[in-house]
């Protein structure tokens, strides 16, 4: 399964669309995950022990960024390569080794997508469509392949 190029253009233009506020949207995709799954928390051994709400806690803002952008760029990498890469600074043999060591099971990737989704369409209401949500749950499904694969 390969992301077509409308897909890749409608994930990319849709996260230009949101990119300035990009931080705000990724923090509130979290924050949707923690309502449903409040215990999802936990799994983050930076938030198990600090004092600081979610909300603030600035760590939190740049897993939620990292996150957002990984989905993001998985449609363009899918187009280019046909295949996700995560980038320099970590593998997704790393991200499938965290993940497995905190327990993630596919029920938790599906909120996470779900989450995501409900974000997204949230910050671009404008163009939000079945073939956007389409897009961006292609772009997700496949990261989250790349991830499962290495765990």
């Amino acid at each position: 399964m390969v992301i077509t190029a409308k897909q890749e253009a409608l994930v990319v233009n849709s996260w230009n669309e949101m990119k300035d506020d990009a931080p705000t949207f990724a923090l509130k995709f979290f924050l949707r995950v923690f309502e449903i799954i409040p215990s999802a928390a936990k799994r983050f051994s930076f938030l198990r022990d600090s004092n600081i709400p979610l909300e603030k806690n600035p760590k939190l803002k740049a897993h939620a960024m990292g996150v957002f952008v990984m989905v993001c760029e998985a449609a363009t990498q899918l187009r280019k390569t046909g295949k996700v890469d995560v980038g320099a600074n970590t593998s997704v043999k790393h991200l499938a080794s965290i993940h497995f060591k905190a327990g993630i099971a596919d029920v938790h990737f599906e909120i996470l997508k779900f989450a995501l989704l409900e974000t997204i369409k949230e910050a671009v209401p404008y163009l939000w469509s079945e073939e956007l949500k389409e897009a961006w749950s292609e772009s997700y499904d496949h990261l989250v392949v790349a991830i499962k694969n290495e765990m």
